[in-house]
């Protein structure tokens, strides 16, 4: 590929001029420059990733590598070359062979797990899973929101902080946020197991748990509606939508009524104002937008 051979051969200062162009050209260049910012979050084994890539980007920046500079962050860079390899609009980082794939605000990405079930990753959700280990083990981790469809087999398991979700084969969606956890089955039976119950869901079926609360519900939709950039709601606490309403649109929202308000209806993920209009007129509310910022009062 010859995306591989340009960061290999910049790894060991090998490019032209033009190459050099090129490189900087790459999709995954910006995602290098991200990526340095937070390298504080993983370290090499006897280097200070942090510092590194300090001294490393004014260099990239003047066209030119310094060859003992590079035998000292060798290391790291090469860690960032795997890093950007597998970056397009996620991050996926492999540490004891667990594979972690992160999406941010407005992001959403599909997942192809290791026997074919897909995994279709939901904004600023996490999602876990041990690929040597998946024959054995068919067993993700999720923290946000995810949406699978498993191929049969082997007992799949979705484990988050608030409960397992274990299937053969089915399709389901697990939503798992600061206390609010919720489960809902399209296709077969999937089985919720929590610290306040057992469940065994049905097509159609959903559990909702809120700050310990459980209720039960049914659904007519054939899969979420966030996989067509919409978000739904059903009775919940205002402060849920507004929740979803940031991570989607990347915004910060400061609320100026009840935050206990109970809310049903959708908002788009592609328009800001009239999403607003979907959240705010059912309610009575009024907003205003100031930059990054939006005010919510009454």
């Amino acid at each position: 590929m010859r995306k591989e051979e340009l960061i290999k051969k910049w790894l060991d200062n090998e490019l032209t001029t033009e190459e050099l162009q090129e490189f900087k050209l790459l999709e995954e260049y910006d995602s290098f420059i991200k990526l340095s910012e937070n390298a504080q979050h993983f370290k090499a084994p006897e280097y200070n990733s942090s510092s590194a890539y300090e001294k490393v980007l004014p260099i990239i920046k003047q066209k030119r590598i310094s060859k003992t500079v590079l035998q000292k962050l060798k290391p790291v860079l090469q860690i960032a070359a795997i890093f950007i390899i597998g970056l397009v609009v996620y991050s996926a980082f492999f540490t004891d062979d667990l594979t972690t794939i992160n999406t941010l605000a407005s992001e959403k990405t599909i997942i192809n797990l290791p026997d074919n079930s897909i995994a279709q990753l939901n904004t600023s959700s996490k999602l876990s899973f041990n690929k040597d280990a998946w024959k054995k083990q068919r067993e993700v981790q999720l923290n946000g929101e995810a949406y699978f469809k498993v191929a049969e087999g082997s007992q799949f398991d979705v484990l988050t902080s608030s409960g397992v979700v274990s299937v053969l084969g089915t399709q389901f969606n697990v939503k798992n946020r600061d206390d609010y956890f919720e489960v809902t089955c399209y296709e077969g039976k999937v089985r919720v197991r929590t610290k306040e119950r057992t469940s065994i869901l049905t097509l159609g079926k959903t559990i909702r748990i809120l700050n310990g609360n459980i209720v039960d519900d049914t659904t007519a939709i054939h899969h979420p509606t966030w996989i067509d950039n919409y978000s739904s709601f059903k009775s919940v606490p205002f402060t849920q939508v507004v929740a979803e309403f940031e991570r989607q649109y990347n915004v910060k929202m400061n609320l100026e009524t009840d935050v206990n308000n109970l809310f049903t209806g959708t908002f788009t993920h592609k328009d800001k104002k009239l999403a607003l209009q979907s959240i705010t007129i059912p309610l009575n509310l009024k907003y205003k937008i100031k930059e990054n910022t939006i005010r919510i009062y009454e």
